[in-house]
């Protein structure tokens, strides 16, 4: 009795077996794909998983040179925070939205946050800095102090933070590939690390 017969008795098994190796391939291919796009590296919060996408180069660059790098990663500023179910979906439908657009080479040369995502940005930025936005000292002779810094999107003033002035795809080729960040934070190369030590020592020994 062939193989398939006996794991399949009844008539009409061929179906059966297209099924099977159609399904076989699919999850092979997804999984393959997978694995290429780092999809598990998008659940992290390592900002080195943005630049997965070739054309986020500048942006990661600019963040990594600025001084919110010793503090906030990526999500810190641009994924929701008030409950990790909303994190997850906005993270999932934000990535998806961005896979789509990256896949199908329709981004557009600058890019700028939509409406959600501006939200988003807005409300970490209060988050982080409220002590900044809510100070009470003022709001006794500068009127309308509190709504003054809470109506209106922070970068209307501070429009280099965290990127700077160069946001357009164009500018990737003059910037320098992205140089991984030390588990402390710091991107000091080794042979800087070793002079310091070695100076550290020497100081040390006197």
């Amino acid at each position: 009795m062939p193989f398939f017969k006996r794991i399949f008795p009844e008539k009409n098994t061929r179906w059966r077996l297209v099924a099977i190796f159609l399904l076989a391939i699919f999850c092979g291919l997804g999984f393959f794909i997978a694995r290429e796009a780092k999809m598990l590296s998008y659940m992290s919060d390592d900002p080195q998983a943005c630049v997965n996408c070739h054309v986020m180069t500048s942006v990661y660059n600019s963040w990594m040179h600025s001084s919110h790098r010793e503090w906030a990663s990526c999500n810190d500023c641009h994924v929701p925070h008030n409950n990790i179910f909303n994190q997850y979906y906005f993270k999932a439908k934000d990535g998806l939205f961005h896979a789509s657009v990256f896949t199908a080479r329709a981004e557009p040369d600058v890019m700028f946050m939509r409406e959600a995502s501006e939200e988003v940005v807005q409300n970490n930025c209060i988050r982080c800095h409220v002590q900044q936005v809510t100070q009470v000292k003022y709001d006794g002779f500068i009127a309308n102090h509190y709504s003054n810094r809470t109506d209106r999107q922070c970068w209307s003033c501070h429009k280099e933070v965290p990127h700077g002035k160069l946001h357009g795809l164009t500018t990737v080729r003059n910037n320098i590939a992205p140089i991984p960040t030390d588990k402390d934070g710091t991107v000091v190369p080794e042979w800087l690390r070793e002079k310091i030590k070695n100076k550290d020592k020497n100081k040390n020994e006197k």
